[in-house]
């Protein structure tokens, strides 16, 4: 990252000091401008409020996110905090508009309550603790979260209605891979607590279409990877699982066989070389090289097609069983960018084919 770029505030961060405005003004304090609030570091942050309205019995307040110069989705929307009093002395949460509800089990917060995290949930009791310590009700919303879930993971993961409301530290920082490591993280934590035993992992939206083509899975199967290969193997490799499938693009699968594992082009070299080497072994003839493997493999006779993309997959099954130490057995299947199957390796008995 570099030393330049700008790091911006979590939804969290957003939702707690818009709570601790909309208290200060049912207090009975002026509408602030600006306030401060604890990130879990001990630090302090200053946020601007962007809006607030006071009704008969509760106020609400809004921060507009700022994810400084990280691509983060919901850059730019407004958190909204409204609260009210209510009786005893607990600071109670709620999911208002646009954001989510858990509906299933292994996530951080069960089933029934706000996806609101617990280092975000702390943020918004100690913010308001700083105004007051009598009973309050704070109604987090995001108009327009309920349109920006459905580009998450959250519909995979049993969060339904809206996003949700994120950050270990308060902080986003650009281009960090923290945040969605913890969002990957999840997805092997319901599969885990919903006792899946044959998780299928995915680089992204390609192989997920084509593993809902080819075989029949239920939403939790499904385990999106994105580039964090090395990562996500290395947390399944401790959980009870009986089988494991790995679908996706040669373009990217082929980089594990080769010791890479994170995939992101920036971070990793091309596996054209590693495919041309296995094709001229097998072939016993050197094959001009392409830009991208899909471009090498469809530059062969189906039937060379076949058999490179077999021993392809065999060699990334190979590395995949060993990166997860044998614990369950592994198999490969590789498809093209429109999702037609290139090659496999591996029992496919564990996914039922449609």
């Amino acid at each position: 990252m570099a030393a330049s770029m700008r790091s911006g505030y979590t939804t969290g961060t957003c939702a707690a000091a818009a709570a601790k405005a909309a208290t200060m003004i049912l207090a009975g304090q002026p509408a602030p401008e600006y306030v401060e609030v604890a990130l879990p570091d001990g630090s302090r942050a200053r946020l601007a409020i962007a809006q607030s309205d006071a009704e008969a019995d509760s106020v609400r307040a809004a921060v507009k996110k700022d994810a400084g110069d990280d691509p983060d989705i919901t850059d730019g929307v407004l958190v909204w905090s409204t609260v009210s009093w209510v009786r005893g002395r607990d600071v109670l949460l709620a999911a208002g508009d646009g954001v989510g509800t858990v509906t299933r089990p292994g996530l951080a917060v069960p089933p029934g309550e706000p996806a609101i995290n617990p280092v975000p949930q702390s943020m918004i009791r100690a913010a308001v603790r700083e105004v007051t310590d009598r009973g309050v009700q704070v109604v987090v919303s995001i108009p327009g979260g309920k349109e920006l879930a459905e580009k998450t993971f959250n519909p995979r993961l049993g969060i339904v209605g809206g996003l949700s409301i994120l950050g270990t530290s308060g902080i986003v920082r650009p281009f960090s891979s923290s945040a969605l490591r913890d969002s990957l993280k999840c997805a092997l934590d319901v599969a885990k607590a919903l006792h899946v035993k044959t998780p299928v992992l995915v680089p992204g939206r390609i192989g997920e279409r084509a593993a809902n083509g080819h075989f029949q899975l239920s939403d939790e199967q499904l385990i999106e990877v994105s580039n964090e290969w090395g990562f996500m193997l290395d947390l399944a490799s401790d959980i009870p699982f009986d089988d494991m499938l790995v679908l996706g693009h040669p373009g990217k699968l082929a980089k594990l066989a080769g010791g890479q594992w994170d995939t992101h082009s920036k971070r990793s070299s091309s596996a054209v070389p590693l495919v041309a080497d296995l094709a001229t072994r097998l072939f016993g003839r050197s094959i001009e090289e392409t830009v991208t493997v899909e471009g090498f493999l469809m530059g062969l006779e189906l039937q060379e097609r076949t058999i490179l993309a077999n021993e392809l997959a065999s060699l990334i099954r190979e590395a995949v069983s060993q990166r997860v130490k044998e614990r369950f057995h592994v198999a490969v299947v590789l498809v093209n960018l429109k999702g037609d199957i290139l090659g496999l390796h591996g029992d496919m008995q564990p996914w039922p084919i449609r």
